[in-house]
């Protein structure tokens, strides 16, 4: 039994910066994300805990992208890959490096062109514009080095990408519960699934 669903988005995903001017200046000036709410907090925390302010901007649909400024705190790491919350020496591959980035949805391709003459004309322009099975996608890094992605749905997704995506998961979880697994065993596993669940299916259609 599924549980039921309570939330309703994102209320805010929030990451350190050291570069607020320039932050501001992306995601306001470039983007057009308006501020939305800052916390200017002093004394917080435990005794080295710095002054901090926590400012947001608007996303839209209600849904916020927040930093963190730390008055007097220097870099955390040297590497030049990466984040300031994250640097990868030379021995991570680069797909690893891009993996962890922020997807902000837009309505349609006129937006999603938008979007990439707001970057192009800026100091972070776009990296890649890339159509990947339902989406097609545009790609930066903004001043703190965050790879940010603007994306918009080339076609709505069907319930039966909805269940396949659910095979997907259940057959994921079981071969990595297993050792070393593969992409091999992950399909593997999927087929089994489906010819197991197939009964069940044709059941439901009658």
């Amino acid at each position: 039994m599924a549980l039921e669903h309570k939330v309703r988005g994102v209320d805010h995903a929030a990451f350190p910066t050291f570069d607020p001017a320039g932050t501001v200046r992306f995601y306001r000036d470039v983007l057009g994300f308006p501020v939305v709410h800052s916390i200017c907090a002093a004394g917080w925390g435990p005794e080295n805990h710095p002054d901090f302010i926590h400012f947001f901007f608007d996303i839209g649909n209600d849904d916020r992208i927040a930093f963190f400024y730390y008055f007097g705190l220097e870099p955390q790491h040297a590497h030049e890959r990466g984040d300031v919350y994250a640097g990868f020496g030379p021995e991570v591959p680069e797909f690893f490096v891009r993996s962890r980035h922020l997807a902000i949805h837009v309505d349609d391709q006129d937006d999603l062109l938008e979007y990439r003459r707001r970057l192009d004309d800026s100091q972070w322009p776009v990296e890649m514009q890339i159509q990947h099975e339902t989406i097609e996608s545009i790609y930066t890094h903004d001043p703190n080095g965050y790879m940010v992605e603007f994306t918009r749905a080339m076609r709505p997704v069907t319930p039966q990408e909805d269940l396949d995506a659910n095979l997907t998961i259940d057959a994921l979880l079981d071969v990595v519960s297993a050792p070393e697994p593969t992409f091999g065993k992950l399909l593997a596993r999927k087929a089994e699934l489906i010819v197991d669940r197939a009964a069940a299916w044709d059941e439901a259609q009658v």
